[in-house]
C-alpha cells in the first residue's frame, strides 16, 4: 500500500469550472490524485442522490473517500446537552460516510478553556466511548473516528490527547494535523526529528498498524502568540509560518507509511495536494 492524497472540499480551481461535487472524482483522477475528503464542517447536508452518484464515480475513478464531521461538534463541553447533541452529530456523519462509502470520519474535540484539560479529556473520552457504543450498534462499526490534532492552545487536542482518545477503541485512528501541531506549538515543526518524534509517540502510544495507516491534514498555517491557529495559507504563501512538507513526505516514503493525506490550503488544496504526492512519490523512487 502507498499513502493516498486529496483535498479537503473543492478547490478554487474545481469550483471554477464545475458546479457538483460529483465531479470531483473524475477531475480528482484526472489531474493524478486519489482520495477525496468530504466536508460536512457546517452541518451534515448530504442527500442520498448525491451521495449514490458520488460514490459510484468515486469506485469507478479509484478515489477513496473520507468525512469531516461538524466543527460545532464538542466532545468536552461542559454541557451535557450538548455532548449529547455532538453524539448525534457523529452518528449522522456515520450515517453520510455510509451512504458515500467513505470509512473515515474526522472529529473535533471542542475547547478547553473552561475547565482543566484533564477534566475535558474525562468529558471527551465519555462522549466518544458513547457515541461508538451508538455507532456500532446502527451498524456502523466499519467506519473509523478520527479525532483531530487541534490548532488553537485552548482546544483540547495536542499530539498526546488526541492519542489518548484513540486508546479509548482498536478502530480510531489519529487524524494529526501538522498544521495543526506546528500553529499550536508556535512553529514547533522545525527538523526531519521533530516529525520522528510525531511518529514515534504514534506507535509508542497505539502500535505500528495504526501509525502506518494514520489520517492526515497538512497545510500551512499563520499562528499567533499566544494563541495559536489565525488562518490557512496556500503553499505559495505559507513558508514563513510551515512546517514543511517536503520533510514529511521523504520520512513517509522512507518509513514506507501509507496514511490518507489531505490537504486543507486556502483556496489551493488540491494542487497542494498534488505537489505533496509528486514529493512522496520522487522520495519512494529513491527508497527502491
Amino acid at each position: 500500500m502507498t499513502a493516498r492524497f486529496g483535498p479537503a472540499g473543492n478547490s478554487d480551481s474545481f469550483s471554477a469550472k464545475y458546479r457538483s461535487t460529483v465531479f470531483a472524482p473524475e477531475y480528482l483522477k484526472n489531474i493524478g490524485l486519489d482520495h477525496y475528503e468530504y466536508q460536512c464542517g457546517r452541518g451534515v447536508r448530504v442527500s442520498k442522490d448525491m451521495a449514490a452518484s458520488l460514490k459510484s464515480k468515486a469506485e469507478i475513478c479509484g478515489i477513496t473517500l473520507s468525512l469531516h464531521a461538524p466543527y460545532f461538534i464538542s466532545l468536552s463541553s461542559i454541557e451535557p446537552e450538548k455532548r449529547d447533541k455532538s453524539i448525534d452529530y457523529i452518528i449522522e456523519s456515520c450515517e453520510a460516510a455510509d451512504m458515500l462509502g467513505a470509512d473515515r470520519i474526522v472529529i473535533h474535540s471542542g475547547s478547553c478553556s473552561k475547565i482543566s484539560r484533564n477534566e475535558a479529556l474525562i468529558l471527551a473520552k465519555d462522549t466518544l466511548i458513547r457515541a461508538r457504543e451508538k455507532a456500532l450498534g446502527l451498524g456502523f462499526g466499519h467506519i473509523h473516528f478520527c479525532p483531530e490534532t487541534m490548532g488553537k492552545v485552548n482546544q483540547l487536542g495536542d499530539l498526546q490527547e488526541v492519542l489518548e482518545l484513540c486508546c479509548l477503541d482498536d478502530s480510531f485512528l489519529p487524524c494529526i494535523d501538522f498544521g495543526h501541531l506546528n500553529a499550536r506549538t508556535f512553529g514547533g515543526i522545525k527538523s526531519k526529528s521533530d516529525y520522528e518524534s510525531i511518529f514515534e509517540a504514534i506507535e509508542n502510544k497505539l502500535g505500528s498498524d495504526r501509525l502506518k495507516c494514520f489520517h492526515s491534514h497538512f497545510s500551512k498555517i499563520e499562528y499567533t502568540v499566544p494563541g495559536g491557529e489565525k488562518r490557512h495559507l496556500t503553499f505559495v504563501e505559507g513558508d514563513s509560518f510551515g512546517p514543511d512538507h517536503l520533510m514529511l513526505m521523504e520520512l513517509i516514503a522512507k518509513k514506507d507509511l501509507s496514511p490518507v493525506i489531505i490537504c486543507e490550503s486556502a483556496g489551493t488544496q488540491t494542487e497542494d495536494a498534488l505537489v505533496m504526492k509528486r514529493c512522496y512519490n520522487k522520495f519512494r523512487q529513491e527508497e527502491k
